[in-house]
Parts: C-alpha cells; structure tokens; sequence
C-alpha cells in the first residue's frame, strides 16, 4: 500500500503533537513542512527527514504531498485552507477551523465546491473511548440523555502566550471550550436551540474563563466551562435518565466508564501510544483512500454549528476579534 504524503502548514507546538502521532501510523510519513519562519519549518523538517519550503504554494505543488495539515494560528486557518483547496488539495484543518461560522461556511462552501476533502481536526471523536462512549449511547445504555456536564481548564502561565493572544483569535472558548461544546453536539446530535454564557475577560481582551448553558429541542442541558487560567478536572458526564457516562480527561480518553443505578456497570480501557492523535490520521487517510469528501465523525455541517454557538456566546460577552470589525 503507497504510503501517503502530509504536508504540515505550520510547524508550532500542535504539529510537534501531531506528529508524534504520525509516526505510529505505518502508512502515513512527513513530505513536507512550511512556516511563517523559515528557520523553525527547516528545523521540524529536518527532525522528521522531510521537504521545507518557504511558502504555502510550493509545500501544496510537491506532488509527493497527498494531504495539508494545517496547523497555524487560528486567524489564518482560513487562508491557508482555501490556497489548499484551490489547488486541489485534501485539508485536515486544525480546530478551531475558524474563528467565526462566516469563515467556516467560505471554507466549507469552497470545497464542496471544487470537490476536495475538508474535515476539521477534533482529535477527540476518534479515540477507541470515543468509539466506545458513541455505542454505549446508541444502545440506548443510560437512556434520554437529560445533562452533559464537562469542562476543560488548564493554567497558562505566559501572559503573551498565542492562546491569550487578541489579535490571532485566542481565548479559553475557541482553543479549550470546543472540545466540550463539540462532544455535546456529539451526544446529542444537533445543535442547541437554547444558548447563555459568561467570561471573565484577560488584560489582553480574550476570555481567560467561561461557562455556558446550553439548551437543546425536545429536552436536555449542557452545562459546560473552559478556562486559561486555572486547572479543571477536564471531566465530562453524561447523565441519562437510566445511568451516565463519565469520560476522563474525555478530550484524549483512555477510559470510559458507564454507571447503571448508581453503581458501576462497565469500564472501558484502552492504552495507546503517544497522544492518541494516531487515530484522527488513520481516519483521515480511510476516508482519503475512499474518495470521500467529509468524514462521517465529523461532519462539515456540524463544524459550522461548532461555529454558529462560539459567535453566539462571544456576541453575548461582546468579544470581537480585530479582523472582524
């Protein structure tokens, strides 16, 4: 079987994460690297005994790059993803895949358009204790689903760092909060009807910390915080009116574990190795190997909901980004 070829736009801290779990996938290997720095592409390119290049064109015209990932700050995923697509190129794109729905849907328009594959990378929906969480609520195990209950916090201790940074779309919602506004539209497989929330703003203008309620048609809450500026159990709960669901540190889980009349029912374990961003990449090249335009995990059309609630909730805390005015 022909190995495929990734191109990495971007060589940051999440393509060095990335990549660690390329390498566990044996038909997958690195082509090709590019950056806004010259020097740190040549350097990631180096380590891993790929291609650099000094522009997003030439890194998408290597003909031994069969997909892009693109891994840059939040404000140009939208331009790197459309030069890829233009040129034919399959795009799994960093989440959030953009900061605003607007760009989403221009990103997703353009390749329905000229027929490329575009999926936005939420990691998280590809674990085994994913795939596990997914039967157990298809099997109807807890019943209705009446709360989802999650959140994800982590202490970031560098005021200037990117995530907190105003200009390149930061913040605690669109970098932490998508994963437990994703995994709730996950469970309950729609978007929400119903959306309130608050922020405590940094000096820098984004939000250090939020929470949510979330409300959904035909029943059922979501009640959901994110934060850079304190660590959280980074817990998610699922309650049904039979058991719930519990997902450690439910973003990259290992474990899953189901409770039936309050008492433990089944455990789920599966150890992996590195991050866990193997499984996302081997889903992305089953789908490429297909001929499939979206994956059916995560959809397109739920990555602009993703998209719709986050405008929603910063409209709500008046958090603009300066490329939107």
């Amino acid at each position: 079987m022909k190995k495929i070829g990734w191109g990495f736009i971007g060589a940051g801290g999440i393509a060095e994460r990335f990549m660690r779990g390329l390498v566990q996938v044996p038909d997958a290997y690195l082509a090709a690297v590019t950056s806004r720095t010259y020097e740190r592409a040549k350097n990631f390119a180096d380590k891993y005994g790929a291609k650099v290049y000094k522009t997003a064109e030439e890194l998408i015209a290597d003909e031994n790059v069969d997909i892009i990932y693109v891994a840059t700050p939040n404000n140009i995923h939208k331009e790197n993803t459309l030069i890829a697509i233009e040129m034919g190129k399959p795009v799994l794109c960093e989440k959030p895949m953009a900061p605003n729905a607007q760009m989403v849907r221009e990103m997703v328009n353009a390749a329905r358009e000229k027929k490329v594959y575009l999926m936005e990378a939420m990691w998280t929906r590809f674990f085994p204790a994913m795939e596990k969480v997914r039967e157990w609520l298809n099997d109807g195990r807890i019943g209705k689903v009446q709360f989802v209950i999650a959140d994800f916090g982590f202490y970031e201790s560098n005021p200037e760092d990117i995530r907190l940074n105003l200009e390149t779309a930061g913040g605690s919602l669109l970098d932490v909060g998508i994963y437990p506004l994703a995994l709730t539209c996950m469970v309950f497989g729609k978007k929400p009807n119903r959306i309130t929330g608050l922020a405590d703003m940094a000096p820098s203008g984004v939000d250090a910390a939020m929470g949510c309620t979330l409300g959904f048609e035909g029943g059922g809450l979501a009640l959901l915080c994110s934060a850079l500026n304190v660590n959280t159990p980074q817990e998610a709960v699922i309650v049904g009116e039979k058991g719930r669901i519990v997902i450690p540190e439910f973003f990259r889980p290992k474990e899953a574990n189901l409770y039936l009349d309050g008492k433990l029912e089944e455990h789920f374990r599966k150890e992996h190795e590195g991050e866990g961003y193997q499984f996302e990449i081997a889903a992305v090249q089953e789908d490429i190997r297909n001929g499939r335009l979206e994956n059916e995990l995560m959809p397109l059309d739920e990555s602009i909901a993703i998209a719709e609630v986050m405008d929603e909730l910063r409209r709500q805390w008046g958090l603009v980004y300066p490329f939107e005015k």
